[in-house]
């Protein structure tokens, strides 16, 4: 059912000469990505481009002004052409409004996941083609393979921790077809050295950790604040329906969270269970009651054959992994009856927020991405 892996496929590989779009951030994974390929192709196989997604002010992630400088000088210091991709109105109808719009609604978007999906490897990917550019290259930590029958698989990045497949496991055959990620194959260690070998003014630039339109001053509540209407709700307990006391906007409640929930009469956190936005209510229940044994996944992608297909019917064994740098844990998945992907976890697991994705990975290898879906 699974292939096996093989060699990781490189432009290098072609007779002919590939042009590459480097898509620079203006962090030191992509400097690296852009150094790497430079080394390997020339500088006039190599474009790097910096995509211009927040319209607003921004201190963190990787849409400030100086990130877009950091990323023109490097490129200079590179010896390469650099561009500038002005895709702000995609950003905010694609990626902006969701996050708005499901949060008023009692949901939590991964916002750097829709970028991903329908920017950097979509519209980008769109742009690319159009300039005659045979592939991109990201500064994602995540490899990609090849099969001995010239299929792609999209293996987890070599350091653990800055392992970053989780975010890219929407991509399919035709995305990945096209898509290099140089730095995968190095630990975060390993890419800081190289920037300092090569001289690159982004060596010791922190990793950005935010959601780059939020800035810290103003936080998620000043962010959603100045875009919808917030409201007061009440604590409901999730076993007995007892009030629990006020809630100051139900919005920026996300189900798990145990931060602001207090204590039971037992001494133990409490966590959010459940939000219902139109009644104004928020559940929460003990450890036990906010863990789940299972989840159903919406928009469903597969690396490439849809396990559900492919194994024939009934039940298929994966692996799924439910954040960024969650514990991954044995689960089943099959189609129900609304066309929807159940999947059904080993051990229970703590509710996922509705909005977030989930990760799916190959049992027999599990390194290896076979697809993803998001939480209904």
């Amino acid at each position: 059912m699974f292939w096996p892996l093989s060699r990781e496929w490189s432009p290098a590989c072609e007779t002919r000469a590939v042009r590459v779009l480097v898509a620079m951030s203006g962090g030191v994974d992509s400097s690296v990505a852009a150094a790497l390929l430079v080394e390997e192709f020339g500088h006039d196989q190599v474009v790097g481009a910096t995509l211009k997604l927040w319209g607003g002010s921004s201190d963190s992630g990787c849409c400030s002004v100086a990130d877009v400088e950091d990323a023109r000088r490097v490129a200079d210091q590179l010896g390469v052409v650099h561009h500038v991709f002005n895709f702000t109105a995609e950003f905010e109808e694609r990626v902006v409004a969701p996050y708005v719009d499901g949060h008023a609604i009692g949901r939590t978007p991964n916002p750097c996941i829709e970028c991903n999906r329908y920017l950097k490897f979509d519209r980008l990917f769109d742009r690319a083609g159009s300039l005659g550019f045979d592939a991109i290259a990201t500064g994602h930590h995540a490899r990609r393979m090849t099969t001995e029958e010239g299929r792609y698989r999209l293996i987890r990045g070599a350091d653990p921790l800055k392992d970053q497949s989780y975010v890219l496991a929407m991509l399919g055959q035709d995305q990945l077809a096209r898509s290099l990620f140089p730095v995968g194959r190095l630990t975060k260690a390993q890419v800081r050295e190289e920037a300092i070998r090569l001289g690159l003014r982004t060596a010791m630039k922190p990793d950005s950790q935010d959601v780059c339109f939020i800035r810290s001053d103003e936080g998620r509540e000043g962010f959603l604040g100045d875009r919808l209407p917030l409201h007061d709700g009440r604590l409901v307990d999730d076993a007995t329906g007892e009030d629990l006391g006020p809630v100051e906007a139900v919005e920026l409640v996300t189900v798990g969270q145990r931060r602001g929930m207090g204590h039971g009469d037992d001494g133990r956190r409490r966590y959010v269970t459940a939000v219902d936005v139109p009644a104004r209510r928020v559940r929460i229940g003990t450890p036990e009651a906010a863990n789940a044994s299972g989840v159903d996944l919406h928009t469903v992608t597969w690396v490439d054959d849809d396990l559900t297909q492919s194994a024939g019917p009934g039940e298929c064994a994966a692996i799924a992994q439910c954040s960024a740098h969650g514990r991954p844990v044995a689960c089943t998945v099959r189609l129900d009856g609304n066309g929807r992907l159940a999947v059904t976890f080993a051990t229970a697991q703590r509710r996922i927020a509705p909005g977030q994705t989930v990760a799916l990975y190959d049992p027999a290898n599990p390194d290896a991405v076979i697809g993803s879906g998001i939480a209904a």
